[in-house]
């Protein structure tokens, strides 16, 4: 696990050392080629007008042409900037969701190893030792686990892919969201017994919703706060109905600067430096949850717990 762990960092190293030379190297480029570009046109301009004098001189009809030539270089020179300004966001945008498909890929790469590696290990424990039935079964339900992360995030690649080709389609049922909710809410508790949750779940609160929605929505924010608010982290799940069923996840980790919450739902970002970023994640997770609440017709936010931490959101029409 160490070593994959090091190939990995070192793999990352090397990736990003490259897309930041590109990046510099396009900057560095884009820029000259502005200045060339506007310099040309500058000196252009000016022979333009030493020639229309040379041929007019100073006369009424010289000045108008001056004139004419002056406005139409001022217009001409103001689209040029224009468009440089705009193909340089452009170039930038491309770069940036490069980076960030680079480090999904990336991202994905670690995700898919680690459950991967632990598994393997946790089957030749079984497979070459004699243990007793309570670790076995131990054993047994860590594999699982890992399995069962190993196809939340297969499921978080998929449903992107589904969202991106519009091939999800509601299928709403009646439904105890409140048991619902529970079931989901104990799944959790049991999985990660360091973390301290708290069930603020309203009872018998019916709902026409799609199940499979519902709960990879839930999934996405509890795994979320799980990444973030750490394995001694304290989690509440808070389900209430007013004019409508909202759901909130609550956590108690470091929350999100100001600069990346309008960020936080774009697909592959992730706050932080991938290069020294502790926590896994692909980014795709609180995309997916805004896509599937965007396709169940309701709304995702997210704002400051108190007096630390993340509380995420969301409401649902039924």
């Amino acid at each position: 696990m160490n070593n994959i762990g090091k190939n990995l960092n070192f793999r990352n190293k090397c990736i990003f050392a490259q897309i930041d030379a590109m990046r510099k190297n396009t900057t560095i480029f884009f820029y000259f080629l502005s200045i060339y570009v506007i310099a040309q046109f500058v000196w252009w301009g000016f022979h333009i007008l030493d020639l229309t004098e040379e041929l007019v001189g100073d006369t009424p009809r010289g000045n108008r042409r001056m004139i004419m030539i002056i406005g139409e270089g001022i217009v001409f020179l103001a689209i040029l900037i224009f468009g440089i300004i705009r193909i340089r966001k452009s170039i930038k945008r491309e770069l940036e969701f490069s980076r960030n498909q680079n480090n999904f890929l990336l991202s994905v790469t670690h995700e898919l190893k680690t459950p991967i590696a632990s598994t393997k290990l946790y089957l030749q424990t079984l497979q070459r030792r004699n243990i007793d039935e309570d670790k076995r079964q131990d054993i047994l339900t860590k594999t699982l686990q890992q399995n069962e992360q190993l196809e939340r995030l297969i499921d978080n690649i998929l449903n992107a892919t589904r969202l991106e080709n519009k091939k999800l389609i509601l299928h709403k049922e009646e439904t105890n969201v409140s048991a619902f909710l529970n079931s989901i809410y104990d799944r959790y508790s049991r999985q990660y017994p360091g973390i301290v949750f708290r069930n603020e779940i309203q009872p018998d609160l019916m709902e026409q919703i799609d199940p499979f929605i519902f709960e990879t929505i839930v999934n996405n924010l509890l795994e979320n706060a799980i990444k973030y608010a750490g394995n001694e982290g304290k989690i509440t799940v808070v389900l209430s109905k007013t004019d409508r069923m909202t759901v909130q996840v609550k956590d108690n980790g470091p929350g999100i600067p100001l600069a990346d919450q309008k960020e936080v739902f774009k697909k592959f970002y992730r706050v932080g430096n991938e290069e020294t970023r502790t926590q896994k994640g692909s980014g795709l997770g609180l995309f997916i949850a805004r896509e599937l609440t965007r396709l169940h017709k309701g709304q995702i936010r997210y704002y400051d717990n108190q007096p630390k931490g993340a509380v995420f959101e969301f409401v649902l029409n039924g």
